[in-house]
């Protein structure tokens, strides 16, 4: 069983309170004083983690696909013919990387461009799937001007978003026209939202892709009220051990000769 719903916490909590009450019928006898002291612990540890540091200060997520490599990565998942890869045991075994995710850190700080985030998925990423959590880069800021340049990069008010050592460059442009052609404006980020993008560029489902699930009309962002964190520590497996790169890793090399305009109205397409 997960413990993913609130009622499947409480009747846990409520299990081990009967529990406890039990074994306090017989706290007079000193031979189960050491299991009643154990049970305590263990109720104590449940709620804190539970009720405290999982909820609100920190949370393990695991990574099940490529979207954000080569910074987080995925299980391996052969192509369709795989023969070739019938002695690569070290792919063949390759795990998801298990991150830790600080919960806290945007109750007291506000979301900075470049940190990997933790978000519940808006309906146009999933398209009516079920609820779910994405991890992805944040691209842009409330207010940012983004245009995506096929073989060049992200620009965010015009300047070349600088990312992290590995992370390919897009095949793609965007925005593009009715007719999948670069129209050569960028797009302003509403208020209280922001745009993200996989660090595997070109095989990611991000803000470039999503659209509305009613409407078809792009809808690439991302509400700030969604973001559940910033992914801080790879801890599993042991040999990808270590620091997620944030905002530190990452910057806006100077402006071109011809910089994007910025957008007469939040939300759209401009010049």
């Amino acid at each position: 069983m997960t413990l993913d719903q609130p009622w499947k916490i409480a009747a846990l909590i409520g299990l081990l309170a009967f529990l406890r009450v039990l074994w306090g019928l017989w706290r007079h006898a000193p031979a189960r004083s050491f299991m009643l002291e154990l049970l305590d612990s263990g109720l104590i540890a449940f709620v804190l983690v539970f009720l405290l540091i999982r909820p609100f200060i920190v949370q393990a997520f695991y990574i099940p696909s490529a979207s954000m490599e080569p910074t987080l990565m995925g299980p391996w998942e052969p192509p369709s013919s795989s023969d070739h890869y019938a002695g690569r045991t070290d792919l063949l075994s390759r795990q998801g990387d298990r991150i830790l995710v600080n919960k806290f850190i945007y109750r007291i700080n506000p979301p900075r461009r470049g940190d990997i985030v933790v978000f519940q998925a808006p309906p146009q990423a999933v398209q009516g799937n079920d609820k779910k959590d994405y991890v992805k880069r944040l691209i842009g800021l409330p207010g940012d001007v983004i245009r995506i340049k096929r073989g060049d990069g992200v620009y965010v008010n015009g300047r070349r978003f600088e990312d992290p050592t590995g992370v390919p460059r897009p095949d793609y442009d965007w925005p593009v026209d009715d007719y999948s052609l670069p129209t050569q404006e960028g797009y302003r980020v509403p208020e209280s939202c922001c745009f993200v993008l996989g660090d595997n560029r070109n095989n990611s489902n991000d803000s470039h892709r999503w659209t509305d699930p009613v409407t078809g009309e792009p809808r690439p962002v991302v509400e700030q009220w969604r973001l559940l964190g910033k992914a801080m520590v790879v801890f599993w497996p042991p040999t990808r051990i270590g620091l997620v790169s944030d905002n530190r890793q990452v910057s806006l090399r100077e402006a071109p000769a011809v910089a994007a305009n910025p957008a007469r109205s939040a939300g759209s397409a401009v010049p």
